[in-house]
């Protein structure tokens, strides 16, 4: 079964619709809604905006219904000169840019875990792979690197650039390093799949959003949804 995680209607009502044999599951206040797509078992859940809403739906969509993989798909901003409006972001690996211990002489996002201490948590090789192939041939300009996530709308070249000198991240966004977390002390394999919706410039960020935030989400919808059917 594949899991996917979107943080708003955009993000994944686009999925649900292709889905058959649909069946839904509200579980804390979140819809799961489970079937088929291209003849692969799904389920998909909106978890709202934030880290703690997507870790709660990441670990309860683990233990209700045992994916082999979850993907987190939606928008996000840029934190790059190399990633521009309409570009997808696969994530390498993912941080949580608002972990903050350094006081006591931590590294920055350096997050406890049950069995270690780590900053970047790495997504699946295999899943990266198969979704850069999507992207190759559907002729889709797409940037693999870091994406950094924190509880907060990175708005301002000069905080998005903060980010990038910081951590390497080559896009933020609020959901996925704690869906990332979650996965990875549970052994799943996950992915991080962004379209940029505001970018590195001059125009007001919250204006960028609101106009391009729509489209974006539909273009991770086809990614994924082609992912699903290969």
């Amino acid at each position: 079964m594949i899991g996917i995680i979107g943080a708003m209607d955009i993000e994944v009502n686009g999925i649900i619709e292709k889905m058959t044999d649909k069946k839904i599951k509200k579980i804390s206040g979140i819809t799961f809604t489970s079937g088929m797509i291209a003849n692969k078992e799904c389920v998909i859940a909106k978890c709202g905006i934030g880290k703690v809403n997507a870790a709660v739906t990441a670990q309860t969509m683990i233990l209700t219904y045992s994916p082999e993989m979850i993907i987190n798909t939606g928008v996000g901003g840029s934190t790059s000169r190399k990633t521009h409006i309409g570009y997808v972001v696969i994530a390498e690996n993912v941080v949580q840019h608002d972990m903050d211990t350094t006081v006591i002489g931590d590294k920055p996002g350096e997050l406890y875990l049950p069995e270690e201490n780590i900053v970047y948590i790495p997504c699946s090789k295999e899943l990266v792979s198969g979704l850069e192939k999507v992207c190759i041939n559907s002729s889709e300009n797409y940037v693999i690197g870091t994406v950094a996530t924190g509880d907060q709308f990175i708005s301002g070249n000069d905080k998005r650039m903060l980010l990038n000198d910081k951590f390497g991240a080559v896009a933020c966004e609020m959901e996925g390093g704690s869906i990332g977390q979650v996965c990875y002390i549970n052994k799943i394999p996950f992915a991080i799949l962004r379209s940029i919706s505001d970018s590195m410039s001059d125009e007001d960020d919250a204006v960028e959003y609101s106009v391009f935030s729509k489209l974006a989400a539909q273009k991770s919808i086809d990614i994924i949804t082609s992912f699903i059917s290969e």
